[in-house]
């Protein structure tokens, strides 16, 4: 396996990379980097989200950068506030003993601090298709002296609806058809939709290709609980009691969906919050900050709101309602069991949604569990780990010495794990009372196909 130093990078990079402990290079890195760091060229770099690709352009693009020029070199368009904000702190990081700044142009915020950017001629300009389209309306940003256009997630900007915004971008991009590219575009992308190669087939010139076919994180588990739509609520929060560290990510179909879930699980208790379309960006920020401090646990959202979503050591993401698109899928899971940590994936299955989990797992090159549904003995024991370990380092207990005087007969004459079951059952009766199991499991039908294209219409007719 090689290492950085390898690639015969500048000392100051070389540095910023063993303070970032940076060791030894992704495979989408390991592959990437030779090629962008040798010459001019248009590139196209497929790969999984959470495989390094933000550090596969950044590298050679850091070491492309001009000191003397009085223009942005490097525009790289992202889809969200979130990943544009990310990307520039990673430029700071790599770019640090290089002296080499980025600016984030986002929507949902001024103008005038932007503007005010862009005349200090930062070299490296992060932004999202709508608001550079703006800025260069505006004229406040210009192209011509710009050597390197990066697309980062631009399967994930085209599903978000700025295809038109990207190809505004592209055209205005200076290209010498006698000499091939004046300048050079890379384009990077985790899925090749037919979108996706209608763009690279349009605006870049002879790239080279780096693919790396999609596999799922090897300590990646995935499973899958049978249930029924009814059901789902309670057996989402059976999940989350019987996981007592559970940190993560649930995804519905619908915004309406988000909200309706998430009022629920407040109702139960639970620190959950959401994302979805309405929410401004204050507020959005305001979400994600509570999400990324654990003040709340669950965050609830749909595929288009959790773009660019970028938070560590989650330890679920749990599809509530399946994707209607593979990409979607591979992006949520792609988010868990990162930089050699584990994860779970958890998808809830009606029986009408089976047939589905085939195409998924040939599509991924990976195998689902099919789990038994948590019983309330499941959720008792999850409670008793959670409970254990703050009992066991509760401090101050001895002020309550003194007040357990009238008790102290009862307490010797008592086997302690009576005194303990009595007491968890008076704490926390609605865990530990009798109940009426409710979560029924379905029957587990053999799969079905769905009829094709041709035979629905002719069953129309």
């Amino acid at each position: 396996m090689k290492n950085f130093d390898t690639f015969n990078l500048s000392p100051g990079l070389l540095r910023s990379l063993t303070e970032l402990n940076y060791q030894q290079p992704t495979p989408i890195q390991a592959q990437t980097l030779p090629l962008l760091l040798q010459q001019k060229t248009d590139f196209l770099g497929l790969a999984a989200t959470g495989t390094g690709k933000t550090a596969a352009f950044l590298i050679p693009a850091l070491e492309q950068i001009q000191p003397n020029s009085s223009q942005p070199q490097v525009l790289i368009l992202c889809p969200t506030r979130e990943l544009a904000l990310q990307i520039t702190r990673q430029v700071q990081l790599l770019g640090k003993y290089k002296h080499i700044e980025g600016l984030a142009l986002y929507g949902g915020a001024g103008y005038a601090d932007q503007i005010r950017g862009l005349k200090s001629k930062a070299p490296i300009v992060i932004g999202t298709p709508g608001r550079v389209v703006d800025h260069l309306k505006r004229g406040t940003l210009k192209l011509h002296q710009m050597q390197t256009f990066i697309l980062d997630e631009a399967d994930e900007m085209i599903s978000m609806g700025f295809q038109e915004d990207l190809s505004f971008i592209l055209e205005q991009a200076p290209r010498n058809p006698k000499n091939g590219a004046s300048n050079q575009i890379w384009l990077f992308s985790a899925t090749m939709s037919p979108q996706i190669h209608l763009v690279a087939k349009k605006y870049l010139k002879n790239p080279k290709k780096v693919h790396l076919e999609q596999t799922i994180p090897s300590r990646l588990e995935q499973i899958y609980y049978l249930t029924h739509e009814g059901q789902k609520n309670e057996l989402l929060c059976r999940v989350i009691d019987t996981s007592p560290h559970f940190y993560g990510l649930v995804f519905c179909q619908t915004k309406s969906l988000v909200m309706e879930l998430t009022e629920y699980l407040k109702h139960k208790g639970y620190p959950a919050t959401c994302l979805h379309g309405d929410l401004d960006q204050k507020n959005r920020e305001r979400t994600l900050q509570s999400f990324k401090n654990k003040k709340s646990t669950i965050l609830i959202c749909t595929d288009i709101a959790s773009r660019g979503l970028d938070v560590l050591d989650l330890t679920h993401v749990i599809n509530y309602s399946l994707p209607r698109e593979l990409e979607h899928y591979i992006h949520r899971i792609g988010r868990t069991a990162r930089s050699g940590k584990t994860g779970l994936a958890i998808s809830f299955v009606t029986p009408s949604h089976r047939n589905l989990l085939p195409r998924i797992a040939k599509a991924t090159g990976s195998e689902w569990t099919k789990a038994e549904l948590p019983t309330l003995k499941d959720i008792q024991k999850g409670k008793l780990a959670q409970i254990l370990p703050s009992c066991q380092n509760q401090e101050g207990w001895q002020r309550m010495t003194p007040l357990l005087q009238e008790w102290e007969a009862w307490l010797k004459a008592t086997p302690s794990i009576e005194v303990a079951s009595r007491l968890l059952l008076f704490a926390f009766p609605q865990v530990f009372g009798p109940q009426e199991d409710r979560l029924k499991p379905v029957k587990d039908l053999p799969e079905r196909s769905f009829p094709s294209r041709k035979r629905f219409r002719q069953r129309r007719r």
